[in-house]
């Protein structure tokens, strides 16, 4: 079976339920509530899911300068995907409680760390739900493997680059577009809730990672995700992006949907807004983009 390495939908994954090379990761999270996810884990889940843990799974502690939700080290990722019974032979499928916002996390990590046969359930658990498919209470056992990180450094990048390539742009230097996937109030610095500072990168452009989504929380189609990211990306081609938001959460939803489009090669700044303004010397703007 030829691998999913965008979405997957809820008779797709329904189908793989017992197959031992098929791995299927929770992730619902709610950063007001950082206990829910682990807790509504427990309550019901996909059968066979395992719980994946934004702040302690998917990242790694902040520290002064980081930003909200670092990366994890290759090497710390490896090892919780191996006691996830993940090899490279594995399928990997990741859910959230809907959007695939967090879940959008998971399967970038993966990928970043060489992994290609990973996907997020379309439409999260209220998908599955909805379509009437069980959920169970039970935790799951799988026997270890071993993931082997295989990291692309190319993918992702730092302060430095975006200071350097946005802020102060050489007309020799590829066309670098810095993309902010927070709604359109926190970008233009009207409605902050999380972070001490309001506002967005000057020079950044506003591509919610609302706009990737029907109205049921689902993902577009291909073809009119490549209508709204043409208008982003205008003549540019993707490999130009730099996603991000407020702690690289959800500039990876925006990077699923880039892929599902048909259109790779985009990179992202893991430290997004909350490690921007951790230095008082980096400028910062309002106002809509």
């Amino acid at each position: 079976m030829a691998p999913l390495t965008t979405l997957i939908d809820v008779a797709g994954l329904a189908s793989r339920l017992d197959d031992p090379d098929c791995a299927i990761l929770d992730c619902r999270f709610d950063l007001a509530r950082p206990d829910w996810g682990r807790q509504a884990w427990a309550d019901g889940h996909v059968p066979g899911a395992l719980f994946a843990d934004l702040d302690h799974d998917l990242a790694s502690p902040a520290r002064p300068g980081t930003g909200r939700h670092p990366l994890p080290s290759p090497e710390d990722f490896a090892a919780r995907a191996s006691l996830w019974g993940i090899d490279q032979r594995v399928q990997v499928v990741a859910y959230d409680q809907g959007n695939g916002m967090f879940a959008a996390r998971a399967w970038w990590l993966f990928r970043w760390l060489g992994h290609r046969a990973v996907a997020v359930l379309d439409g999260g658990l209220a998908a599955w739900v909805a379509d009437g498919q069980p959920l169970v209470a039970t935790a799951p056992a799988r026997e270890p493997r071993r993931f082997v990180a295989q990291r692309d450094v190319a993918a992702v990048v730092d302060a430095a680059f975006v200071a350097a390539r946005v802020l102060a742009p050489s007309p020799a230097a590829p066309q670098v577009r810095l993309v902010d996937a927070r709604a359109a109030d926190r970008f233009a610095g009207q409605n902050e809730t999380i972070d001490p500072v309001a506002g967005h990168v000057p020079g950044a452009l506003n591509h919610p990672f609302s706009r990737n989504l029907d109205a049921s929380g689902r993902m577009l189609p291909a073809a009119e995700l490549r209508v709204r990211w043409a208008q982003t990306l205008q003549s540019d081609p993707p490999s130009s992006l730099v996603a991000m938001c407020g702690s690289g959460i959800t500039a990876c939803h925006n990077l699923l949907a880039l892929e599902h489009a048909g259109l790779p090669g985009a990179r992202l700044y893991p430290g997004s807004w909350s490690e921007w303004i951790r230095d008082p010397s980096r400028p910062v703007a309002t106002g809509p983009a």
